[in-house]
């Protein structure tokens, strides 16, 4: 099971049972590919787990996200990334990526 380091998601409910996933990590530069691979892990996790089921939730798809990189004053990254989701993606998402330090009890 792949352990995240950098980025830890927040579960919040919204409208008409769409969820949303945050995860934001604000690092130096030097950390930034760090953060970036563990994006990639994610997005990739989601569009093999979840092929073909992207896009607006509220049109009955599964999962759609957001990706926000901003570069800050000296020399920070930080990293927004944000799920829409149906209550299926965002339990596989906490189950294949449980937070850092979460034995999965």
């Amino acid at each position: 099971m792949p352990t995240l380091h950098h980025l830890s998601f927040d579960l919040t409910d919204g409208a008409d049972e769409v969820l949303t996933l945050d995860a934001m990590a604000s690092t130096r530069e030097a950390a930034h590919p760090a953060v970036m691979a563990e994006v990639a892990e994610v997005l990739a996790w989601a569009r093999h787990t979840f092929a073909g089921r992207e896009g607006p939730v509220e049109d009955g798809h599964a999962w759609h996200h957001e990706l926000l990189v901003q570069h800050e004053a000296g020399g920070w990254v930080t990293v927004t990334l944000t799920f829409s989701a149906n209550a299926e993606f965002a339990e596989a998402l906490q189950a294949a990526f449980p937070a850092a330090g979460d034995d999965g009890d």
